[in-house]
């Protein structure tokens, strides 16, 4: 062995093990506005940031767990090497199947976090209509040395507790619940609610059986004002992240499109999912696939309501209902879900075909059957025809069901797996 060979080899093995796999021990933060209208969309960089440490996934980086309706990969520029991907859902792609995007065109924020290359790097990130096809793409070089990236602050963090503490964030799962129309002097009521929250979704399978790959963090917030806005009762609050009823004119549906503010908020705390708790009677809520949980808390059905919606967010699962009037542009009989609860049975061996008795007759009818009957039960992902669910009941498909159905929490479970060990 030559001298240089044996040097490049002992600077190697010095090097961090991320440093090895083309990371270093740093988040790199992407702040994108993702805009346009029906018939165009469009991607533009807005900032990059960067702060000390990481607590994502170091395990499966380079594959996805879910499809999602968008990814952003990070790849070495000059191996073309995947050192990071991630999927996501966005607010943006759900307003564009909306009336109003046949005639405005608007931007959203989305804000992604990813471990910082040790060298030159690619970023692409992809959006995808219902049917799967792409929307919009865009690529753009990120190096880690360009003195334009803004180097956040970490030491001066927002108030917070930490409820769960299972491990380090490198190692766990990190949750982050977040407080929005709470006063200063209202914030012992939000760390209660926040502790009401941990308990209810590990009150669920396989939440509590796995609680030990979990980290929950509860952050204070302050407001100036108390409660959100509800515009549908002309009611306008000064909330720390300006959240509101009526997304898309539907009453109860409550977001916030104050991302950037958001991560913002909780640079310095160690994050991978976000639930918002809103300080509201008011029922409704949100949850946004790898985007965040927004929900209310004094309303009765709180508890079911938040563990539904954190379904959403962290475990990429559909919603089990159906309207009237079906949704004719969100899911189509030549495509399977991706969502691993619903199926339009176009290639239902992908789902929980493995699971059912050799009996069961596909579809499955709902006269005669038990409440625990799994199955294939048409109904589900807002459409009344040609989509189908697991189960006659679950918790993403009404509050007073008890459980998630055992396909749920077999697709929850996988995901917590995914995230935390590598078989």
């Amino acid at each position: 062995m030559t001298h240089r060979l044996f040097s490049l080899l002992l600077a190697l093995c010095c090097l961090p093990l991320s440093a090895q796999n083309g990371r270093a021990e740093k988040t790199l933060r992407v702040d994108y506005q993702f805009a346009g209208n029906a018939e165009h969309q469009y991607i533009a960089l807005s900032e990059l940031s960067s702060f000390k440490g990481w607590a994502g996934r170091s395990v499966n980086v380079d594959s996805l767990a879910l499809h999602g309706n968008g990814d952003i990969t990070l790849a070495d520029a000059r191996t073309g090497r995947t050192l990071y991907t991630h999927s996501f859902s966005t607010l943006f792609q759900e307003w564009v199947t909306t009336d109003e995007a046949r005639s405005v065109t608007r931007s959203f924020e989305n804000t992604f976090l990813l471990p910082m290359p040790a060298d030159s790097a690619r970023i692409t990130v992809r959006l995808y209509h219902a049917n799967q096809q792409e929307m919009v793409s865009f690529t753009h070089t990120v190096c880690p040395d360009d003195i334009l990236i803004r180097q956040l602050d970490c030491r001066q963090t927002a108030p917070h507790r930490y409820l769960l503490r299972s491990g380090s964030p490198a190692e766990k799962i990190d949750v982050a619940i977040v407080a929005e129309g709470y006063t200063e002097g209202e914030m012992e009521q939000f760390y209660a609610a926040a502790q009401e929250t941990v308990d209810a979704i590990l009150a669920h399978e396989p939440f509590g059986r796995l609680k030990d790959r979990f980290n929950f963090v509860a952050v204070g917030l302050p407001s100036a004002q108390s409660g959100v806005s509800v515009p549908h009762e002309g009611s306008w609050t000064q909330s720390v992240l300006s959240s509101h009823f009526s997304t898309f004119y539907s009453d109860r549906y409550l977001t916030t499109l104050r991302l950037f503010e958001l991560h913002n908020a909780l640079t310095g705390i160690p994050y991978e999912h976000i639930i918002i708790l809103a300080n509201t009677e008011t029922y409704g809520g949100g949850g946004i696939y790898n985007s965040y949980t927004l929900t209310t808390v004094r309303n009765p059905k709180f508890r079911p309501v938040v563990v539904h919606e954190f379904g959403h967010s962290f475990a990429g699962l559909a919603d089990e209902y159906a309207y009237n009037d079906a949704y004719g542009d969100c899911y189509f009989a030549d495509v399977e879900p991706w969502e691993q609860n619903i199926t339009t049975l176009f290639d239902f061996g992908r789902k929980w075909q493995d699971m059912l008795s050799a009996n069961t007759p596909v579809p499955t009818p709902v006269e005669g059957c038990k409440p625990t009957d799994l199955g294939v039960y048409e109904g589900a992902g807002y459409m009344p025809r040609g989509v189908y669910r697991p189960s006659p009941d679950c918790r993403m498909r009404t509050n007073e069901c008890k459980d998630f159905c055992p396909v749920c929490q077999r697709a929850i479970e996988r995901l917590i797996q995914f995230y935390t060990q590598e078989d």
